[in-house]
């Protein structure tokens, strides 16, 4: 696989945890959740499609729609909680505090890295390579998504956190039908 497609495949798995992190970031996140949220995305991109190589298309299958819906269900959650707290002024409480909620949020956005392992071999890529660049264009990817939504968060008020949570509420109807 040439470099720019590897980038490209990269950037594409990246685009669910951008605009998942747009929209939390949105509500208001603080800089060491940046971090964690960040950090945690990076490992799971480079993770999944390891374990997706290692697992087989009949279990990553039945794994894969699982985590999703878990996913979803999260993020519905907490698009919901998000546009209730924009309407009652009451000050955004902090998003995924725990290690289960980033956790879920992981899986949740690395399910196409997983599905995308299952494929590495045939490709002939060198896996290492491969997954570490997965990580790192979706931790710059996930990076992006929260700074920017934070930016807008503080700009545009109760209506950014309206909108991020309409967003995760998106995300997640796309990810219970995808």
């Amino acid at each position: 696989m040439s470099i720019p497609a590897l980038f490209l495949l990269a950037v594409a798995l990246g685009t669910d945890a951008f605009s998942m992190c747009l929209g939390i970031g949105m509500a208001g996140v603080k800089r060491l959740q940046v971090l964690l949220i960040t950090l945690t995305v990076l490992l799971f991109h480079i993770a999944m499609p390891l374990l997706g190589f290692q697992l087989g298309e009949l279990a990553g299958g039945f794994l894969g729609r699982t985590a999703t819906l878990v996913g979803a269900a999260l993020l519905l959650y907490l698009g919901v909680r998000m546009i209730r707290e924009s309407s009652g002024g009451d000050e955004p409480r902090v998003m995924l505090l725990n290690n289960w909620g980033l956790l879920l949020l992981g899986a949740s956005v690395s399910m196409d890295a997983l599905s995308v392992g299952f494929t590495l071999g045939t490709l002939q890529a060198q896996l290492i390579f491969t997954v570490v660049t997965f990580g790192l264009v979706a931790g710059l990817m996930t990076f992006s998504g929260l700074v920017l939504g934070r930016f807008l968060g503080q700009v545009a008020g109760e209506r950014a956190r309206l909108l991020g949570g309409l967003i995760l509420i998106g995300i997640g109807v796309k990810l219970f039908f995808h």
